[in-house]
């Protein structure tokens, strides 16, 4: 057996005093207590004749706490009664339970509102910092004062019987959830739990989504909207309920995927070689083995459907997975083709120029994929499992994800703007750098100090995000 050295003469007891593990949540929970949050959930939360001794309020907010931390049951909130030092009395798993099926419809509607009225002072608070509000950048071209919501849906699979969870479309069993990203900040503006056997193209549950992310966003950021969809929500009522949401000083553009019938390919196949553009990247550069070109005026199809909109198809080598599941037409090309719809004028959109042109559209639609990162990072935290059996729990549950990855937005938003590994990063990096940091608690002149590690590679960006935080000024 080699010899490894490295615990020679290393002893290990449990006799440590002072210590404070994972001691990110503080600033997680100055975050949400600086935003507003934490006050403004509890009178949501109240109810006539209950006089709860931990407020509610705050039960919601340190379970999203105990979530981005890494928390997967209601019973992992005794993490942060170790902080009880620091943070002072923490909920027990029954009073978290009690808060979580609190979310009734009517209850999730006035946290909608809290929500909301934070957001808008968040934002305002983001717009004054150095690096300003995030705007996206798409083929090089910035989309100064447009925002960017994504819809996609993704599945939750249950490991037992639980109350909503069916058979979904792909053969598992769970629940299959509905949300709305916003691309320019990665905040979750809101998310539909639904069971299992729910539709992919479920017009009712897309519009809900999308009125309520909606009212998430400030009413004076409404003017310039974008939604992107991909082809399993695609549905006439969808498109043409996106067309009517353009009026007065809003405009509503939007770019959906789109299923290629026999009538598509028949358009595409009227097309000349010219036609044909090489595809962008998404930092503008080209990609000559990928192509784009407009098929409006050749698809036989948009008679059918409302006029102003633009058909833009795209093909690109088929990969070896994808060979088995070509139709006729594409393998007699060697190309595989994809379409989405769009309703984005031949003008353009204002304030982006060459953004009429189909590559820029082709390109802006692909970056929904990103919207994958957003699933990801709402499973990150929270969403790989739903701990209850029952619906109201696991809708209190969604709710608690959905506000922890909007702490770890603003967080990064308006406390690691200007840090390089940081400002960008997963919620598991997050998690290995700042939020599991340990500390000493020591008292000194009838003050508490938690003294980080000296050596710790992340130790100024953590005290810098603290002293930011702790500057943020509360709300009116």
């Amino acid at each position: 057996m080699k010899d490894t050295q490295w615990d020679h003469a290393l002893k290990v007891t449990g006799e440590g005093e002072g210590l404070v593990g994972h001691v990110g949540a503080v600033l997680l929970r100055k975050l949400a207590d600086q935003a507003g949050l934490t006050a403004a959930l509890g009178p949501a939360l109240a109810r006539a004749g209950k006089f709860p001794l931990v407020d509610r309020g705050a039960a919601l907010v340190s379970m999203a706490v105990a979530i981005m931390l890494g928390a997967t049951s209601m019973n992992d909130i005794t993490l942060l009664a170790r902080h009880a030092p620091v943070l002072g009395a923490e909920p027990s798993d029954t009073t978290v339970r009690r808060t979580l099926e609190l979310a009734d419809p009517a209850t999730l509607d006035k946290i909608a509102r809290v929500r909301a009225r934070v957001r808008a002072h968040v934002w305002e608070l983001i717009r004054a910092t150095p690096a300003g509000f995030p705007w996206l950048a798409v083929a090089g071209k910035l989309l100064a004062g447009w925002l960017v919501i994504d819809l996609d849906a993704t599945l939750i699979t249950a490991r037992s019987d639980k109350q909503g969870a069916a058979p979904t479309f792909k053969k598992g069993y769970g629940f299959h959830p509905l949300g709305a990203w916003l691309a320019n900040t990665t905040e979750s503006l809101a998310m539909l739990l639904r069971a299992g056997n729910a539709g992919s193209n479920t017009f009712a549950d897309h519009a809900a989504v999308l009125t309520a992310a909606i009212r998430q966003i400030p009413s004076r950021m409404r003017s310039r909207l974008l939604v992107r969809v991909d082809g399993a929500g695609a549905s006439h009522e969808l498109i043409n309920h996106l067309l009517s949401l353009t009026a007065g000083r809003r405009t509503m553009l939007f770019t959906c995927g789109w299923m290629i019938t026999d009538a598509d390919e028949q358009a595409i196949r009227l097309l000349p070689a010219a036609a044909w553009h090489a595809g962008l990247d998404q930092d503008g550069t080209v990609q000559e083995d990928k192509h784009v070109a407009e098929i409006t005026h050749l698809t036989s199809r948009a008679a059918g459907w409302p006029a102003g909109l633009r058909w833009i198809a795209r093909r690109t080598k088929p990969s070896r997975r994808q060979m088995p599941n070509l139709t006729a037409f594409e393998k007699k090309t060697g190309w595989r083709y994809s379409i989405i719809v769009t309703n984005i004028p031949d003008t353009g959109i204002k304030g982006v120029p060459g953004s009429h042109h189909p590559q820029f559209i082709d390109v802006l639609h692909r970056e929904h994929a990103v919207v994958e990162d957003r699933v990801r990072t709402n499973k990150a935290m929270g969403l790989r499992n739903l701990p209850s059996k029952t619906w109201a729990v696991n809708c209190g549950w969604v709710l608690a994800a959905n506000l922890a990855a909007d702490l770890a937005a603003w967080c990064r938003l308006l406390g690691l703007y200007d840090c390089d590994d940081l400002k960008d990063a997963e919620p598991d990096t997050l998690r290995y750098r700042l939020w599991a940091l340990p500390a000493r608690l020591v008292r000194h002149a009838r003050q508490r100090v938690l003294k980080l590690s000296r050596t710790w590679p992340w130790k100024d960006d953590f005290l810098t995000c603290w002293q930011r935080l702790c500057a943020l000024p509360e709300p009116a």
